[in-house]
């Protein structure tokens, strides 16, 4: 089968390895259809990610057809399926309480092992979800969506809460949306006043304040003084997760979707004065890539909006390259692999 190969930072190579064997029980082989270019797929090709072995072939954002089932596997040839990435033990204590998305060992495909910019993959069953109706295309956006439909979830707030997300980037944007679906009054906040006009003309987020020195002045003025009863910082910037504690209105949540290397600190009496919640949201559950799936099927997300570049695997080495620094009207690419 043909792969696209991540040889070395930088390199990018369209190679032939053996197709996977036959499934061992428990486990099935897919026909890979669409993978999305992941942000953590072009650190991989800058050479930006702490925790990576090359060669590596990359790609966890999955849809595929059943080519093969092994023991114990119901799923019919040919069955669209959307694909979760993350490997879990079923072991650990994590995993024994229901978690698997924060697994102890956990391996996510494309990142630890090797992932979906190939034609054809062996995952266990456990990790695979019918498609539902769903084109192909727009089933390999589940898993990014499903990012901030965990985050949205983990921050048990309800309908009508004023929430904040920081980031207007791919994840910020799944995370906004989803916020949304769950009834609260989105305000977007980024550094870009284009990106900020994008979410409003094409996702209808009117609400947007740029992030500037005066920053802290709009959020009193959006919010009565009050602060956001919820805080998605989907940045990615240990700086603006810092801040985004002094956005939490007093017995709100401050949600950090995305994770950086540095310490992060916070005056610890304007946390606690607010008694505020302080919540990390790391990958996501069945439930989430469920409510995803549900939820795009409803027309509740706007994906043609969302794909904003495609791509098919023979171009993918040169379209990947030129995506990592021409991110211009940017928002998600797409691999076709049939």
């Amino acid at each position: 089968m043909k792969a696209v190969l991540c040889r070395e930072p930088g390199v990018l190579d369209i190679v032939e390895r053996p197709s996977p064997a036959a499934p061992a029980a428990g486990w099935v082989r897919l026909a890979v259809s669409h993978v999305g270019i992941c942000g953590t797929d072009y650190h991989i090709f800058e050479g930006k990610h702490p925790f990576l072995e090359y060669p590596r072939v990359m790609g966890h954002e999955i849809s595929a057809t059943v080519l093969e089932a092994g023991d114990g596997v119901s799923l019919a040839v040919g069955t669209p399926v959307i694909v979760n990435p993350y490997l879990s033990c079923g072991q650990c204590v994590a995993c024994r309480q229901g978690k698997p998305n924060c697994c102890t060992n956990i391996k996510v495909l494309g990142v630890h092992t090797d992932g979906a910019f190939c034609e054809e993959i062996s995952v266990p069953a456990g990790n695979l979800y019918p498609a539902k109706g769903l084109s192909l295309e727009a089933a390999a956006t589940t898993e990014f969506l499903a990012i901030g439909a965990h985050a949205v979830r983990r921050s048990i707030t309800g309908a009508g809460a004023r929430a904040l997300v920081i980031g207007a980037g791919p994840i910020g944007l799944g995370t906004a949306i989803f916020s949304r679906i769950a009834g609260h009054d989105v305000t977007l906040l980024d550094t870009s006043t284009e990106r900020l006009q994008m979410a409003s003309e094409r996702f209808g987020f009117t609400s947007g304040i740029v992030a500037n020195e005066t920053t802290a002045d709009v959020v009193r003025e959006k919010t009565n003084g009050d602060g956001f009863d919820v805080v998605f910082d989907a940045t990615g910037y240990g700086p603006s997760m810092e801040k985004a504690f002094s956005f939490v209105a007093h017995g709100g949540a401050l949600v950090l979707v995305s994770v950086v290397k540095d310490d992060i600190r916070f005056s610890d009496p304007e946390f606690h004065k607010r008694e505020m919640m302080v919540i990390g949201s790391r990958n996501a559950t069945r439930v989430d890539f469920e409510h995803v799936a549900d939820s795009i099927a409803k027309g509740l997300v706007p994906v043609e909006k969302l794909i904003t570049h495609r791509t098919t695997l023979a171009d993918a080495p040169r379209d990947l390259a030129r995506w990592a620094h021409e991110k211009n009207g940017l928002i998600k690419a797409v691999i076709s692999i049939a």
